[in-house]
């Protein structure tokens, strides 16, 4: 484990997942959104000029939870953010605690994705962290959000926060006193359930978007979703700053794929003031 207490100014975050959980080129990835944002020109409800505060996003492959993911990224567009927390849970390495990236840069199809020295600072003075530096290098959860942000928000710097083993309490501070800064926007990376059946999987996700609706931490408890620490601190983060959920879109893999027997449940909302 490594201590991140400095910035690293020439450590660039490799897109290790690059034509893996998203395509190689931004070419194609901009038809992709070219496509789905031509869908959701036709959906009546969906909110085009919302401006989100906070979002979040699924993080499987793009055929499968791209649309999904898009549908809110879209909508962090519209805002002025100058810099986004990207906050999601470590799949492959495991460590206790909340892991924060001090790194310049970000790589991505459409270039790289300036790092926030002045947030990175932010958190350090006040949160403890560590930085696990094998987590950063292959976690998709995060990485998958980048090409969405470098896309629709540009000028925005990030910061990326993995969590491990940790309780959601100790990450909804971080979040608060994100939420509070100015020109500051949180982006929470989650699936749902994975691999029931699609009417058990409809069941068990029914409950995540009660909880996120409803800001009902209780029924929070009932949800299954691989980034439940971070959707779960997300929402408690909301009720302490009235921010408002609202859902955009949820779908699992299989009404892609056509094969429900086994299915991953993807959801996507966004918070605002």
């Amino acid at each position: 484990m490594q201590n991140s207490n400095s910035w690293r100014m020439e450590l660039i975050r490799t897109a290790t997942n690059r034509g893996r959980f998203y395509p190689a080129e931004a070419g194609e990835i901009r038809r992709m959104i070219n496509r789905w944002n031509a869908i959701l020109d036709g959906v009546e409800d969906y909110p085009v000029s919302a401006k989100p505060k906070a979002i979040v996003a699924p993080h499987a492959g793009y055929v499968y939870s791209g649309f999904t993911a898009n549908a809110a990224h879209r909508l962090l567009g519209n805002t002025d953010a100058r810099e986004i927390l990207v906050v999601g849970p470590s799949h492959h390495v495991y460590f206790r605690g909340m892991s924060i990236g001090p790194f310049s840069g970000y790589e991505t199809p459409f270039g790289i994705l300036d790092g926030s020295k002045e947030l990175y600072d932010f958190l350090q003075s006040g949160f403890t962290f560590t930085f696990e530096k094998r987590a950063h290098a292959v976690e998709h959860s995060t990485e998958t959000q980048f090409p969405f942000i470098r896309y629709y928000n540009p000028d925005a710097s990030i910061v990326e926060l993995i969590y491990g083993d940790t309780d959601y309490r100790s990450l909804v501070p971080v979040l608060e006193s994100v939420l509070q800064r100015p020109g500051t926007a949180v982006v929470i990376s989650t699936d749902l359930s994975h691999y029931y059946d699609q009417q058990t999987a409809n069941r068990l996700d029914a409950h995540c978007l009660e909880a996120v609706r409803h800001g009902d931490l209780m029924v929070m408890n009932r949800c299954e979703a691989c980034g439940k620490t971070g959707l779960t601190a997300i929402i408690a983060a909301a009720i302490l700053l009235n921010l408002h959920p609202r859902l955009i879109d949820y779908r699992t893999s299989g009404d892609i794929t056509g094969d429900y027997s086994a299915v991953v449940g993807y959801m996507s909302a966004i918070l605002t003031p």
